[in-house]
């Protein structure tokens, strides 16, 4: 059977800039993108012309970082490529239950097979726009992907502190419509091997299915140790995806 439910995940940038996070968007005719420090995240259609490439170097501005996530469209010449890689899109199955386990994958960073384990003290804390200075610490030591003063503007952000100091973290990203991504995974050096991000997911996937939504997520082919995490946890992979960005003209 068909799961029409994922057509919104082809375009979730797009998808969540006209609906949910609408009111974290600026728009210039068809172009849109997340308001400065949100994300840099922009969109366009899938078969946007030279018009519609226009809209978005007039939003973003020349010489401006075009981050088009996993947009396939090609933008006219004048467009300076920045960046590519390739990843996957993961996503969790209808009517899988949270905290249900997927396949198991190999160990990594992220703690052994089974481990999912838990702060000290048992603790999971939500974070806020007072953690941001050290949510922004903890990214720059441990590189999860783009993350910026406002990007906990987004959702909900989970972490895990040890002697008073946050060590690993979870957050809620885009959000088209029925779903939620899972982002920014991280845990600091001096505490992996633990299962704090798998304990950090899980949390979140139970409360993103409470809503009555389903999680996803994408993650970097070559990232894995955090492809077998999920996969272990419950995801699936869906497709994969070409993240690209640009410079404008």
């Amino acid at each position: 059977m068909v799961d029409r439910d994922v057509i919104s995940l082809d375009d979730p940038v797009g998808e969540s800039l006209r609906g949910s996070h609408a009111h974290l968007a600026r728009r210039f005719g068809r172009a849109v993108t997340y308001l400065p420090g949100v994300a840099t995240f922009s969109s366009v259609s899938a078969d946007a012309d030279a018009a519609e490439w226009a809209e978005l170097a007039q939003l973003l501005g020349p010489d401006e970082f075009a981050d088009m996530f996993s947009c396939p469209a090609t933008p006219p010449q004048g467009w300076e490529p920045v960046f590519v890689l390739e990843g996957r899109q993961m996503i969790w199955p209808r009517g899988r239950r949270a905290g249900e386990p997927g396949e198991f994958g190999e160990p990594g960073e992220f703690g052994e097979p089974g481990e999912f384990g838990a702060p000290s003290d048992g603790k999971v804390i939500e974070l806020g726009p007072e953690n941001v200075p050290e949510m922004l610490d903890l990214v720059a030591r441990t590189q999860p992907g783009p993350f910026w003063p406002r990007t906990h503007e987004l959702g909900t952000y989970l972490g895990i502190r040890e002697n008073d100091v946050l060590v690993a973290m979870v957050g809620e990203r885009l959000k088209p419509p029925g779903w939620t991504e899972i982002s920014a995974v991280c845990t600091a050096p001096e505490a992996r091997g633990r299962g704090y991000a798998a304990h950090l997911v899980s949390e979140l996937v139970a409360r993103v299915v409470s809503r009555d939504e389903r999680p996803f997520l994408h993650v970097a082919e070559t990232n894995t140790a955090a492809i077998a995490l999920y996969e272990r946890l419950g995801f699936e992979a869906r497709k994969h995806v070409t993240f690209r960005g640009f410079r404008t003209p």
